[in-house]
Order: structure tokens, then C-alpha cells, then sequence
């Protein structure tokens, strides 16, 4: 149980920050976006995001801070096992089962709904 309570606070910690960020700076929903998965990035090369990952579970690893710890961790592993090479296939391996669930929910999606002109 208190894993949830950790997961819920956690998670919600991230989505306030990104929710501030969107009331108090003029920063675009894209950049916000952006500036989270390299957070999520920086945070994982300086061993932070994989102890908050250990606590939170899924609080930490479903938003876009997760996704850029997810790309760097991928990378660090092909760097170790291809060498320089690994940068560039890295991320796209350890990520490739999110990136093709969010092509094709998005495509069912398009596929169900109709848009509507305003």
C-alpha cells in the first residue's frame, strides 16, 4: 500500500512542477515537454532518477521525466556493450516498445473518433 503512496506522491510532485511551470512562465507546452525529458535525462546521469524510480515505481517512470531516464539508461548500456556506436541505437531500443504503444493507440484513435470542425 504504501508503495501507491509514494507512487501518488512522487508522480504528482512531477506533474505539479510541469503545471506551475504552465500558470507562472510564458515557457510553451512544448518546451515544458522537452525541458522534462532532459531533466529526466540529467537527473539519471547524476544517479538521482534511478533511486526515485526504486521509491515511486510508476510515479517516476510514467511522465516524461521517466522517458528521458529511460533514453539515457538504454544508452549507457549500448555504450558499454557497442562502444561509441551505442549512442546513436541506444535510446531507440530501450524505447522502442512506448514509441510503437503510442503510434498505434494513436492510431486507433484516428482511427475511432472523427475530428469535428469548431
Amino acid at each position: 500500500m504504501l508503495e501507491y503512496i509514494w507512487a501518488f506522491i512522487i508522480g504528482g510532485a512531477i506533474c505539479a512542477v510541469g503545471q506551475v511551470l504552465i500558470d507562472y512562465t510564458k515557457l510553451t507546452p512544448a518546451r515544458i515537454l522537452t525541458g522534462f525529458v532532459v531533466a529526466g535525462v540529467l537527473l539519471s546521469a547524476l544517479g538521482i532518477y534511478q533511486p526515485l524510480i526504486d521509491v515511486a515505481g510508476g510515479g517516476a517512470t510514467v511522465p516524461l521525466t521517466g522517458f528521458g531516464h529511460l533514453l539515457a539508461e538504454g544508452i549507457r548500456k549500448d555504450v558499454e556493450e557497442k562502444g561509441l556506436l551505442g549512442i546513436f541505437s541506444g535510446g531507440l531500443t530501450s524505447s522502442a516498445a512506448g514509441i510503437t504503444a503510442a503510434m498505434l493507440f494513436g492510431l486507433a484513435a484516428a482511427a475511432i473518433f472523427k475530428p469535428k470542425d469548431k
